[in-house]
């Protein structure tokens, strides 16, 4: 796994908050929930998780600004250099005692993703990438999956709940995509299913409407395992927009081709 400095506070970071979520989600019936919107919960776990980030990561590095998904926006004399955190991925699979959630936690230089860690206590899966260094899965290298035909491919992808994204146009998305694919997957946690493109899981995965915090530390993962990250417009603009397609070249080319047509 890489030992840099970086990578070392970043991973020390994700470890101290994620003792205390795996601690939380062994009890979470016991939870103080609030409803943030239509099913989007926030729990003291998730907050915790961000107080402990937050503290850590700017002990580390007093200069940097943060973008966080409860704390929001915090600016640093160091313009170049940015957090972006979630404390808790998979919120909704948390409370209902499903163990796929994650801490996401990149650092984004001048507007590009640097470096990307990615935690499921539960599992022990810690995720790395940093630019330069490639992407592993604890000690172990990743690299994206290497098929090259849809008919052989599982793909992820993000589902639009209650309240939130189009859904007709994701039932026509779904209906051009199935039809072609080995399989497709939705785990409700898109920091997992960008990892796990990275590690060769998922051939591609595709998703509209997310947030920088989802996103971020994902796209160094697969981008350092050989894969290819856009937008749906085949554009390097999803932290701005918010929509992303991932996969080896081959497969997100041609996801992409298919989605283009719903």
């Amino acid at each position: 796994m890489i030992r840099s400095p970086l990578i070392t506070v970043m991973v020390q970071a994700v470890r101290k908050a994620g003792r205390n979520l795996a601690r939380d989600f062994g009890e979470v019936e016991n939870l103080q929930v609030s409803l943030k919107g239509p099913a989007n919960f926030v729990s003291s776990a998730d907050r915790k998780a961000e107080e402990t980030l937050y503290a850590e990561l700017s002990r580390a590095r007093p200069g940097y600004g943060f973008t966080m998904e409860e704390r929001g926006k915090v600016e640093g004399q160091d313009e170049a250099n940015e957090w972006v955190i979630d404390p808790l991925d998979g919120t909704t699979n948390f409370l209902h005692g499903i163990p796929l959630f994650a801490i996401s936690v990149a650092l984004v230089r001048n507007g590009v993703p640097f470096a990307g860690v990615i935690f499921n206590p539960v599992t022990d899966e810690l995720y790395v990438a940093e630019k330069g260094q490639g992407a592993y899965l604890n000690d172990r290298r990743l690299r994206v999956a290497a098929r090259r035909k849809l008919a052989d491919c599982v793909v992820g992808c993000g589902i639009p709940h209650l309240g939130r994204g189009d859904h007709n146009k994701f039932q026509r998305e779904l209906a051009l995509v199935q039809g072609q694919v080995a399989g497709v997957r939705r785990t409700g946690a898109a920091a997992l299913d960008l990892a796990w493109v990275a590690a060769g899981r998922f051939d591609a995965f595709w998703e509209r409407d997310l947030s920088s915090w989802d996103m971020a530390a994902g796209m160094i993962l697969i981008r350092e395992a050989g894969g290819s990250v856009t937008d749906l417009d085949g554009h390097d603009k999803s932290l701005e927009n918010g929509h992303i397609i991932a996969g080896n070249a081959d497969m997100r080319e041609d996801l992409f081709r298919l989605l283009k047509k719903a």
